[in-house]
């Protein structure tokens, strides 16, 4: 009896609630946006890429019965965030979950990337999350929702020739653990989630070190979840209001030699994460 409880209560947490999911159209965030139609939520999709965005709003209407707001947005221009956030408030009447999914990738050695490479990943990696939070945060607090946001492996664990990348996943963590504490007597949950190898496009292009895009798809190492693998875990990971999320098949082994035996880690680890040598 209790189990069926618990299995209409998951059907049911989502159920008319407004999800709205950064980078939306495509690899997990995609995933993700399936996954909440699925369970009834109403959804708001920001990305760049507006021909995308109609498709899948098209799809998610067609196929779950979702309700959908679509806009192409860049999260790294607070305007257009602050805009798109007003214009969703409009829509449904607020916003229950915040997913901060947004991302680029970058792979080249410190010293032969640029600063525009750092800046642009952070503007996307970093800044992207800041100005989606601040601007859903009064909605988020007022529906008593949850923050998500998508960060690494490599937030707890460095990768090698992924500086400027993992420099936004630790700024992440920095902020969004901060901010957890701040929000603790407000009903707010905050969640960081940290996948590890998944199979999307954000390897096929990831920035090198003059700013253009990897003419090699970055390495995929270990075992590698699918986009749907990885949205499945983060649903269920919401439904409980967890903390934090490490879906990786390397999670605590990587975290745990990262931070108590970093010489181990280093030599056992770090050149196979960074797909350097073979797995």
């Amino acid at each position: 009896m209790r189990r069926v409880i618990r299995k209409v209560f998951r059907n049911k947490v989502f159920d008319r609630k407004v999800v709205l999911i950064t980078g939306g159209c495509a690899g997990i965030g995609r995933a993700l946006a399936l996954r909440f139609a699925q369970a009834g939520a109403r959804l708001v999709l920001l990305d760049l890429d507006q021909a995308a965005l109609d498709s899948l709003a098209q799809h998610l209407a067609d196929h779950h019965n979702a309700q959908v707001l679509a806009l192409r947005c860049d999260v790294a221009d607070a305007q257009a965030v602050s805009a798109a956030v007003a214009l969703a408030v409009e829509r449904f009447g607020g916003i229950d979950v915040l997913v901060n999914n947004a991302a680029i990738a970058q792979s080249s050695p410190f010293a032969e990337t640029e600063l525009a490479v750092f800046q642009r990943v952070m503007a996307v990696n970093f800044f992207g999350a800041l100005h989606c939070t601040q601007a859903a945060l009064p909605s988020i607090r007022a529906r008593r929702g949850q923050i998500i946001v998508l960060s690494s492996l490599s937030g707890f664990a460095p990768m090698l020739q992924r500086s400027a990348y993992n420099a936004s996943k630790h700024a992440l963590h920095g902020l969004f653990d901060t901010l957890r504490l701040e929000l603790a007597d407000s009903g707010v949950n905050v969640m960081l989630v940290c996948p590890g190898f998944t199979a999307t496009d954000i390897r096929k292009h990831a920035l090198v070190g003059d700013g253009s895009v990897t003419p090699q798809p970055l390495p995929l190492v270990g075992k590698v979840y699918s986009p749907q693998d990885t949205a499945e875990a983060i649903y269920r990971a919401a439904v409980r209001r967890k903390r934090l999320l490490v879906h990786s098949n390397v999670n605590w082994t990587a975290r745990l030699l990262a931070r108590f035996c970093p010489r181990l880690f280093e030599r056992l680890l770090l050149p196979r994460l960074s797909g350097l040598k073979p797995s």
